[in-house]
């Protein structure tokens, strides 16, 4: 149970409570009411009570949290012996007015914004690389200010060309300033952000921009118009107004750029000064924000419909929960297009982080080392292919250095371990760890920028074995959980309690409960608005209970006496094998994923008699480990057929899987030659396995895993 301290000498105490905010949110509070109830428990002069709660009777939508502070009771608090419980009334009659110190908690991203800004309008708040004259390119500075004056000139950009409140404004290009300068501004002026990742499909693009309505689509470049055309043509009447962020090779018709609508903005502005500020204020908490395509690994995508008041309380309640202060500094790659680096961005900015836009994923590795952050946001296929670079590197060197590598992941994780079973570290093999630290795990951080805090990994699960490897050399990740439908974030775990194979516990004001087939449900205000245009999947998602709506999740979990939270499986993913055994194939493929020259891998079997298991493998790794066995062999497809390779893969996914049940334990294995891809259809935009798609492409090889008398249909 979360639990806060009460010191009450003299009979005052902290309490965390409510206030009740002005109609027009200004101005003094007259009167404070307190009420509360909690178990009362002794300890010397102090009492130890339930941490506060976050919401009260009444009309939610008009009580906000307020900071801790010192109010002197008049009566001491009693206990009730009848209930147990501890009860006291606390009157605040001495007015309490707003400061910029303790600003009141913004309702909407436009105040979260515009507060930020307030605050920060001579700090750099966002880096970016861009070409330079005479060739090259360098890092640029936006201040509070500029990225304030952009905003305000797009948003009325937009106003011009007819944007109302409601309307859907669609986004489709890389992570970059103009990004989060477009959706800043699509919510000023009232609209709905429609994202659309760059690497979405085609026909994908042209369903959400018809579905979605979207009257504008903003682009990043000509090539992404290229790529899409096709699915603007099929619209025809109904193609959406186009602006582009950088200028085109050659002059396209019906196309502006973000600088002619930033300059009619700018022009509308001194016409009509007052504007930006009338349009900021309309939107209501409950308004519909953005409107979020799940990229989904089976039928067409399915709008996820957040209000502002997802989206707000998901920044804040996440931001309580993350160690990052104004001293940090951030680089993002993630697609913004995802909910999760979008939402991290609106915390980088509530918080008064520095953010650093790289400028892409295949330049990370270089970037990280100019940028040096202190926070960063993954996934985790981003440390599978670092320690893949590390372990190719490791299989180059000497045998005495190759000796030393991996002593040191074999001492580094074994102080991984205990730390995270809260153990103490014996002395020797605390001096060992420090030996390998500077002979080894030092080059690790400085390849990571040397400044790093931590990684926060999301959009997938986290194999333990990876974590605790990079724990080990000093690098520590903080896995969270959460879907496009929660705004995203549901749950993560923090510097002060960080237990790998977790995804933490719920962040503030979020319930997290499990059903009795093991599926998390989900309750709070993170919890989206429904499915736009689409009741029937709405209402199979969010179900009422005696205890209210809950959003059930589709993930198979547990939850522990301290709240810790385990993903196990997604429920629609649960093997059943011919002889009924389930199966969950995301722990199994977590454990193999932990190999080091894995790169990829799903496991199969449903209605099979035991599962399987396809395989791509890291190819540069590969190669190395082929040479050190004279095969002579550098071809892919050679590669993965020769019989030393798939037995040295086989007796690999033997050794993590040891401790499995039998009718879990993988049976046979196939290499592939090709990565799984989103061009290739195995991947959906947000890198999740479309298990189908592979089953039905890899149909062949699959039934070769299995002599035909025991494929059961």
């Amino acid at each position: 149970m979360n639990e806060q301290e009460v010191a009450c000498p003299d009979r005052s105490f902290q309490v965390k409570g409510f206030r009740r905010r002005s109609s027009d949110g200004t101005g003094p509070v007259q009167a404070v009411m307190f009420e509360w109830a909690g178990k009362l428990t002794k300890l010397r002069n102090r009492l130890i009570i339930p941490h506060a709660p976050r919401t009260t009777t009444g009309d939610r939508r008009h009580w906000q949290a307020v900071r801790p502070f010192t109010a002197r009771s008049s009566s001491f608090p009693k206990l009730n012996h009848a209930t147990d419980q501890l009860e006291w009334q606390v009157s605040v009659s001495s007015e309490l007015t707003r400061t910029d110190e303790h600003p009141q908690e913004p309702n909407t991203i436009n105040e979260l914004f515009a507060q930020a800004i307030r605050r920060r309008a001579g700090e750099v708040v966002v880096r970016y690389k861009r070409s330079v004259a005479g060739g090259g390119k360098t890092w640029h500075d936006m201040t509070g200010a500029q990225l304030d004056e952009r905003v305000r000139n797009v948003a009325l950009g937009l106003w011009q060309l007819g944007v109302r409140p409601g309307d859907r404004v669609a986004l489709l290009a890389e992570s970059c300033p103009e990004w989060c300068i477009s959706d800043y501004a699509i919510l000023a002026c009232g609209g709905v952000t429609v994202p659309v990742y760059p690497t979405q499909a085609v026909e994908q693009v042209g369903f959400i921009l018809k579905n979605s309505g979207a009257r504008i689509l903003f682009l990043s470049n000509q090539k992404q118009l290229k790529r899409i055309q096709p699915a603007l043509d099929a619209l025809r009447g109904e193609s959406p107004k186009l602006v582009l962020f950088e200028t085109p090779e050659e002059e396209l018709r019906s196309v502006m750029l973000i600088e002619e609508l930033e300059k009619n903005g700018a022009e509308e502005r001194t016409r009509q000064p007052q504007l930006y500020q009338a349009l900021i204020a309309k939107p209501q908490p409950d308004d519909l924000a953005t409107v979020i395509y799940t990229s989904g690994t089976t039928g067409e995508p399915k709008g996820v419909m957040l209000s502002h008041r997802n989206l707000v309380t998901d920044t804040l309640r996440s931001a309580e929960v993350f160690s990052i202060t104004p001293q940090d500094h951030a680089l993002s790659f993630l697609p913004l297009a995802h909910v999760f680096e979008r939402t991290v961005l609106y915390i980088y900015m509530h918080l008064g982080v520095q953010v650093s836009f790289a400028r892409g994923v295949e330049y990370v590795a270089e970037d990280i080392k100019e940028v040096r952050p202190s926070v960063v946001t993954a996934v985790p296929r981003l440390f599978e292919r670092i320690l893949a670079t590390i372990n190719k590197k490791a299989a180059e060197a000497t045998p005495a250095q190759q000796k030393i590598f991996q002593r040191a992941l074999r001492v580094g994780r074994q102080v991984a371990v205990l730390r995270d079973q809260r153990k103490t570290v014996p002395f020797i093999l605390k001096m060992q760890h420090a030996l390998y630290d500077r002979l080894v795990f030092t080059k690790w951080r400085e390849a990571v920028g040397g400044h790093l805090r931590f990684f926060v990994s999301g959009g997938a699960a986290l194999p333990i074995d990876i974590a605790l490897t990079f724990s080990g050399a000093g690098i520590t990740i903080l896995q969270g959980y959460g879907l496009t439908e929660t705004s995203p974030v549901v749950a993560v775990n923090g510097l002060d309690e960080n237990r790998y194979g977790t995804i933490g516990r719920a962040i503030p004001t979020v319930k997290v409960k499990t059903a009795e087939d093991g599926e998390l449900l989900v309750q709070g205000d993170i919890v989206m608005q429904g499915y736009y245009r689409n009741e029937a999947e709405t209402a199979q998602s969010i179900k009422e209970q005696a205890d209210g709506l809950w959003f059930h999740t589709g993930d198979i979990g547990t939850i522990d006496g301290d709240g810790f939270i385990r993903i196990t499986d997604r429920k629609k993913d649960l093997i059943k094998t011919s002889l009924g055994k389930y199966i969950a194939p995301q722990m199994i493929e977590n454990l193999i994923r932990g190999i080091p020259l894995v790169e990829q891998v799903i496991v199969i079997g449903n209605s099979r008699k035991y599962p399987a298991a396809l395989i791509v493998p890291s190819f540069e790794g590969l190669r190395t480990y082929a040479e050190s066995l004279s095969l002579g062999i550098k071809d892919k497809a050679e590669l993965v057929r020769h019989p030393r390779i798939v037995e040295f893969f086989k007796k690999k996914v033997d050794e993590v899987t040891k401790e499995l049940a039998p009718y879990e334990k993988i049976k046979k294995i196939a290499l592939l030659d090709r990565e799984f891809t989103i061009d290739g259809g195995e991947l959906t935009p947000t890198l999740k396995v479309r298990r189908q798609f592979v089953e039905d492409k890899y149909r062949e090889i699959i039934d070769a895993l299995y002599p035909r008398l025991e494929v059961e249909a």
